[in-house]
């Protein structure tokens, strides 16, 4: 079989992959990207976009339910928990062939198949077990991804124990549900369950929920969900399952006792391990530490010419770091001179439960682990006018910046819409600001991202409607 040759290959056709390989295409470079299952990747065909649009159903079946609130009187109330799913299947669908048109549309070679290194800078392509390529390049790329953790006794059976993928396509909703793992992951789903009727109870070994982010935001988002109805049991393991006919009785063991109980469907929601394994890393020189592949700053591996960049290589596990970190990468191979390492401080991580959650850069207590004498701001929903106006008054907006110059070491936010309000502190940050220019600055009223402004002024001593 013939060599083809490449300036760059990409394996794996996720945000990271199929990024990389679109920046590499608009500078100037012969591209190749192998992917084995679908273009987008697990974050847009089975994570980040599906989920989302389900979400946006729970929170729609949430403000029916309280419609009355508003002045409208709903009855009969139903909803079609198989068209739910089915749409949240469609969108991901389009987006996926929304990806496959960029890269035609920018001439990157897409190979169908499983790539995996076969010598220095080459990668072979197979697809059900036979060979149909031989690409050689001097720059690969790995943007492999991961895949969901599972733990011994406890992995998902696919009808009664549920991973994510389970979890995005149940053939009905449950009764009753367990959510193993309190992260976004676990979070997200709970939320949606529990939005649409289901009892819900989540497992979280560490001793507070959301464990990644600020603690008052743990504590408030807690007394958030457990008001909804959510039972949260934190500081606990489960050590068995026991599968029935249609059912699981969970062995849970919290504060030296072991306790019993039943639900229909259990989600494993334990985090999640690169997928480092058959893809030729045996014969080469790259190093992986616990599940992940280890890179510098630049992308590169100890292997010359091979790159890896997201979930494989690690925290945060997040589709825009990845993507990022794809253009960085290509454009350091590229010898640009522009090029800027990856700040992972300063990126924002984006909880869509309801109320969502919001943060980017240091908690407090890590800003004070790491010597910083801090100056903290905090403003409630409750004092903004615009919350109240739209029903959502449950929520929190934290700043955090060093005392003695003024840095923004981090923001965190609690309640609606601070997924797309977060956006405005990463650009701060980015762009270094201090107090004193946020204080300066001018937000529109009436407004969410008010509370941002008041925030900062509460740091500052000079809250105005608090």
């Amino acid at each position: 079989m013939t060599e083809q040759k490449f300036d760059i290959i990409i394996v794996g056709g996720g945000p990271g992959g199929y990024v990389a390989a679109i920046r590499s295409a608009q500078l100037g470079m012969k591209v190749a990207l192998v992917e084995s299952q679908h273009l987008g990747g697990i974050c847009l065909n089975w994570g980040c976009i599906p989920t989302k649009a389900l979400l946006r159903c729970s929170e729609i079946n949430h403000l029916f339910n309280h419609a009355d609130e508003f002045g409208f009187k709903v009855s009969g109330l139903e909803f079609n928990f198989k068209k739910i799913i089915e749409r949240s299947r469609g969108v991901a669908k389009q987006l996926s062939g929304g990806v496959q048109h960029l890269l035609k549309k920018n001439k990157v070679t897409v190979f169908d198949g499983f790539g995996k290194l076969a010598g220095k800078g080459k990668l072979s392509v197979e697809k059900d077990g036979k060979k149909i390529a031989d690409l050689g390049s001097p720059h690969i790329i790995l943007a492999t991804g991961a895949r969901a953790r599972a733990l011994p006794e406890l992995e998902p059976d696919g009808k009664l124990i549920w991973s994510y993928k389970e979890a995005m396509t149940p053939e009905a909703l449950p009764k009753s549900l367990l959510v193993v793992g309190s992260g976004a992951i676990g979070i997200e789903f709970a939320s949606f369950y529990r939005n649409m009727g289901a009892e819900v109870t989540v497992i979280e070994v560490l001793d507070r929920i959301l464990p990644v982010e600020d603690e008052d935001i743990s504590v408030f988002a807690r007394k958030q969900f457990e008001k909804q109805g959510m039972k949260i049991i934190t500081s606990a393991k489960v050590t068995k399952l026991d599968k029935g006919k249609d059912n699981v009785t969970a062995h849970i063991e919290a504060g030296g006792k072991t306790e019993k109980a039943s639900f229909d469907r259990v989600i494993m929601a334990v985090g999640i391990v690169g997928n480092t394994e058959d893809i030729g890393l045996e014969k080469t020189k790259v190093k992986v530490d616990r599940g992940h592949i280890v890179t510098n700053e630049w992308s590169q591996t100890d292997e010359p010419g091979v790159f890896a960049i997201g979930d494989v290589t690690g925290p945060p596990w997040l589709a825009h770091k990845a993507s990022h970190e794809g253009v960085i990468c290509v454009e350091r191979i590229k010898g640009l001179n522009d090029v800027h390492p990856l700040d992972v401080t300063n990126i924002p991580g984006c909880t869509y439960c309801m109320p969502q959650v919001a943060s980017v850069g240091l908690t407090e207590k890590a800003a004070k682990k790491k010597g910083h004498k801090v100056k903290v701001g905090k403003f409630p929903f409750m004092a903004n006018g615009k919350a109240i106006a739209m029903g959502e008054p449950e929520g929190l907006v934290k700043t955090i910046f060093d005392a003695k110059t003024g840095e923004l070491l981090g923001a965190h936010m609690i309640g609606a819409e601070v997924t797309e309000l977060i956006q405005g502190y990463v650009i701060a940050k980015t762009l270094e600001t201090t107090e004193a220019e946020l204080v300066h600055t001018v937000f529109p009223h009436p407004t969410l991202s008010e509370m941002m402004h008041e925030s900062v002024l509460d740091a500052y001593g000079k809250v105005i409607h608090f």
